[in-house]
């Protein structure tokens, strides 16, 4: 089994440890728009990104590189 890595705001993220990943969402305190990653073992990695642009961009590209796994 590979092990495919894919790294998301200097985070290296093992695909085969990602467990969920939650919608786009607008971040409390305006601090932009966020996506939640759940990884096993229960830990929850909030991304934050400035634009919904950003955020979108990087949730599909996520999504595309687990599917591909």
């Amino acid at each position: 089994m590979s092990r495919k890595v894919y790294d998301l705001q200097g985070f290296a993220l093992v695909l085969e440890h990602v467990q969920f990943v939650s919608p786009l969402f607008e971040a409390k305190g305006q601090e932009g728009w966020q996506f939640n990653l759940r990884m096993t073992g229960g830990l929850r990695l909030p991304f934050k990104f400035p634009t919904r642009g950003d955020g979108t961009l990087a949730r599909e590209m996520l999504i595309k590189a687990l599917r591909d796994e």
